[in-house]
């Protein structure tokens, strides 16, 4: 899951015992401490606590099923969103030229029989940087819009199949040809999705929002067996310049349906656990002094979640040093002690 926009991962799980950090944030800073006017966060480990709209997360941190890597972020220093973005997908941080995506160069790695067209599916209009490349991989924006022209009457969708499948023969051989074969092949698949009636097994709610229909719709493929190896969505407006707020405003309201669409996705996959891993990414941070406009610019470390049965879990890995100006990277932001690429590749 990309949280593009840059997330401020001081806020999504604060070192609330920095004293250094409650001076550069005024009136953004958050502590652990019940009674306060504001919300407490909640004490994972009397030195990091977890925003409370993320209160999803506590079980799962609590049984050691979800990891948190802090300090995490890339060792290009760029505060670019595009190139940042362009250097996470592409898994090299200083090679502009790279053609493909890291998770393209995953697929077709993780042991699955056969190749089908969904072995790397990504929920979103078009496809993502991070599944360029020559393996399986496909943009659904909708599953339901995706296979309607197949649906209805049986002799009228055959007939219509048919045609499809022979204008995609009749064209000469190359991209088109293939990219249509593809297509065609996905369409027949997704005849077993029902996606307009689908019920989420253990009642599971998923948030109506971009990121809780994706995720909805990417436990739908799990569920009916295409061959799914890797499940792509996003989350945005992470940019939080202006009026970031505390426990309420537009971050809180952000990491509420990050981790309320993740652990429903997490319900609703419940006899899925051991074959699946969730990990979140966002191309840098914010710095670590609030600006003028009650908000937060563009930084360099940032933290993630990883979720899952085999993860070494419930605990805050990484190196957050004390926020003092020394300890700062460019004299401004959480200085990046964990590359992207060493969590990734795992």
């Amino acid at each position: 899951i990309f949280q593009r926009g840059a997330m401020d991962g001081l806020m999504a799980v604060t070192p609330f015992t920095d004293k250094y950090l409650k001076v550069a944030r005024p009136t953004l800073f958050m502590d652990a401490v019940k009674g306060r006017k504001n919300s407490p966060l909640i004490d994972l480990d009397g030195v990091f606590g977890l925003h409370p709209s993320m209160a999803a997360f506590e079980n799962m941190f609590r049984e050691k099923r979800m990891a948190i890597v802090h300090g995490i972020g890339s060792p290009n220093s760029t505060r670019s969103h595009f190139d940042a973005q362009d250097f996470m997908e592409s898994g090299t941080p200083f090679r502009k030229g790279t053609e493909s995506g890291w998770l393209n160069r995953a697929v077709g790695l993780l042991g699955h029989e056969a190749a089908t067209p969904f072995q790397g599916v990504s929920l979103t209009s078009s496809l993502p940087r991070s599944f360029y490349g020559n393996n399986p991989a496909i943009a659904i924006n909708n599953l339901q819009d995706f296979n309607v022209k197949l649906r209805g009457n049986i002799k009228g969708a055959n007939l219509a199949a048919k045609s499809f499948e022979d204008l995609y023969d009749a064209t000469s051989p190359g991209l088109l040809k293939e990219t249509g074969k593809e297509s065609f092949e996905a369409i027949k698949m997704l005849q077993k999705v029902d996606a307009k009636n689908y019920e989420p097994a253990n009642h599971a709610i998923y948030p109506n929002s971009a990121l809780g229909n994706s995720l909805k719709q990417i436990a739908q493929l799990i569920k009916v067996d295409v061959g799914l190896e890797i499940g792509f969505a996003e989350s945005g407006g992470w940019d939080t310049h202006i009026n970031q707020g505390t426990d309420t405003g537009i971050f809180a309201r952000n990491v509420n349906d990050l981790s309320n669409s993740i652990m429903a996705f997490w319900t609703d996959m419940e006899n899925y656990h051991d074959d699946i891993t969730v990990m979140t990414m966002t191309e840098f941070g914010r710095t670590v002094k609030q600006n003028g406009t009650g908000g937060t610019d563009h930084g360099r470390a940032s933290c993630n979640f990883i979720l899952g049965n085999g993860v070494n879990g419930g605990l805050v890995h990484g190196i957050v040093a004390p926020l003092a100006m020394e300890n700062l990277e460019d004299g401004r932001d959480l200085a990046v002690t964990t590359d992207f690429r060493s969590v990734f590749s795992e």
